[in-house]
């Protein structure tokens, strides 16, 4: 069995079907309209359709009266417990007054009392199988698949689960408290797994953000679980959680578009497009051109290009080879093309013909050694130090020690050796990983293109080079210079020293801070900007 619906879209219609066992995510940003879609899948799946809202109340209140199962689960499913009870009734009483993409679904006490109304039937039914003598195996109450299930995510804790009470157990016999008192992360855990468990035989479950208030150490390990329990059942997840998305296996689609006529620009995510899967999902669901950046998003780097680049998705790539492959990758790949692209790699004393093949394939070199130190540029520091209050006299001796104290960290041999023996390693790791040995068919000729590849990679002349323009920076006192070899991110601590009197972390944070908004240091945005390369999409 397979449930089929169609999604409405500009000037066409996606027909959709997930199997039964199987699960289907969908991601998207916020106003997306993800609640709306899961609202029109419900309907259009109708009686075998349970959706679990965004919007859920998780006050859990074991003292709730226990009725009939029968009455517990029409509740449950429709909001109304009568005998007339049925679908028609879920949009005005579950969804409260036929608004179902805004309600507050509240419907805990419903699920407990299915959930007791189960264990009372099913502790009777074994009771009165013993009694008779044909009991082979007692079934397990639904109350007791939800405890095992909790104690293999929360090894720390146990359900306490009686006739009529729930409480919560330490498992090395310490405190035990109320059901009622759960943490967020414990209520919502206990919800899930219940709503799940309490569904009917082969439902589309419908989970709109799966991931609230759970811990995303677990998350995994929950939907792993829940779906393994109700294997008869299809799992359709709507979120905007990228890593969970990524982290499921399930058909995959990002909502790129909405317009609330309704209609939705969705795109299924493609298994073979040489990035990782939540990356592709982050490129697919971009609104903007994609803007890759070496590092691995450190939080002051990516506060820098966001706020300097505000029409482009910035996505970290690690290395310059990472952000070249994924550039060349992009506008090679037929799947993503729709998207532009381009690159920013850190400057690596690139030869003007370097820089020309760079800008050729949309990569662009920053002026300085690494991200951090685009914050050392004079320009820059001034801005940052004006954003103090400093002026005058004041501000210029600030800059002028700060320019000695960066200066002063290069006075020894050894410290200058230290800085040319790092530029060297990037430079042979450079060379080296152009190298193609592919063409070599047996060990002598790899000797032979190896060695032939190599021959012009003199060490030597590196060094010399990389030490002659330290050298000269540091008699010409050109700082901007001397940043485009100097690789150290300690240099930070001294402007934080000098232009905020504080400690490096504090002063990235608040860096950071500045830059997210970045109307708050428009001077400072206005320095980066003018420094930073000029990024063109293609």
């Amino acid at each position: 069995m397979a449930f089929n619906f169609q999604i409405p879209g500009p000037g066409h219609q996606t027909s959709i079907a997930i199997d039964l066992g199987s699960s289907l995510v969908f991601v998207g940003a916020n106003g997306s309209g993800k609640t709306r879609l899961a609202v029109l899948i419900e309907e259009s799946v109708g009686e075998n359709a349970h959706r679990i809202s965004a919007h859920r109340a998780l006050n859990l209140n074991p003292a709730v009266p226990k009725i009939r199962g029968a009455e517990a689960l029409k509740k449950l499913r429709y909001g109304y417990e009568g005998e007339s009870a049925a679908i028609h009734h879920r949009a005005s009483n579950r969804w409260k007054n036929s608004k179902p993409a805004v309600a507050m679904l509240n419907d805990f006490d419903s699920l407990l009392q299915a959930l007791f109304a189960d264990q009372s039937v099913t502790t009777l039914e074994t009771h009165t199988k013993y009694r008779s003598g044909t009991l082979t195996k007692a079934t397990a109450t639904k109350f007791e698949t939800l405890s095992e299930i909790w104690q293999r995510l929360l090894p720390h804790r146990k359900l306490v689960i009686s006739g009529d009470d729930i409480n919560v157990a330490l498992v090395d016999g310490g405190e035990t408290y109320p059901a009622s008192e759960m943490s967020d992360g414990e209520r919502s855990i206990f919800y899930l797994i219940a709503q799940a468990l309490v569904a009917a035989e082969s439902s589309l479950l419908i989970i709109d953000e799966p991931e609230l208030h759970v811990h995303p150490s677990i998350m995994s390990s929950l939907w792993d679980e829940i779906e393994a329990a109700r294997k008869d059942c299809a799992f359709l997840f709507i979120t905007h959680d990228l890593h969970f998305a990524a982290a499921r296996a399930a058909q995959k689609y990002v909502i790129r578009l909405f317009d609330p006529t309704p209609s939705w620009t969705i795109e299924h995510v493609p298994e073979d497009t040489d990035f990782d899967e939540e990356v592709t999902t982050l490129i697919l669901g971009s609104r903007r051109p994609i803007l890759f950046v070496e590092g691995t998003g450190a939080s002051l780097d990516l506060a820098i290009y966001r706020c300097c680049y505000p029409q482009w998705t910035v996505i970290p790539r690690g290395s310059c080879e990472q952000v070249v492959h994924a550039v060349v990758t992009m506008r090679a790949n037929a799947q993503l093309t729709r998207i532009t692209c381009a690159g920013i790699v850190d400057a690596d004393d690139y030869t003007i013909d370097e820089i020309n093949h760079l800008n050729s394939l949309g990569i662009f070199p920053l002026p300085v050694s690494e991200a951090e130190n685009l914050i050392l540029l004079p320009d820059v520091s001034r801005a940052i130090a004006q954003l103090e209050g400093l002026e005058g006299e004041e501000l210029e001796q600030q800059l002028s020690k700060l320019e000695s104290a960066i200066f002063d960290t290069l006075q020894s041999p050894a410290a200058i050796e230290e800085v040319v023996v790092r530029y060297c390693r990037r430079r042979i790791d450079r060379a080296l990983k152009k190298i193609d040995l592919s063409g070599s068919k047996n060990i002598a000729g790899l000797i032979t293109e190896y060695n032939t590849h190599t021959a012009t990679l003199d060490i030597s002349e590196l060094a010399a080079r990389a030490n002659s323009k330290i050298q000269d920076a540091l008699t010409s006192r050109d700082l901007a210079s001397l940043l485009t070899v100097y690789d150290n991110k300690g240099l930070l601590a001294h402007a934080a020293l000098h232009l905020k009197q504080t400690r490096m972390a504090a002063f990235s944070a608040w860096l950071t801070r500045m830059l997210r908004d970045g109307e708050r240091a428009p001077g400072l945005v206005e320095a980066l900007r003018v420094i930073l390369p000029v990024v063109q999409a293609t």
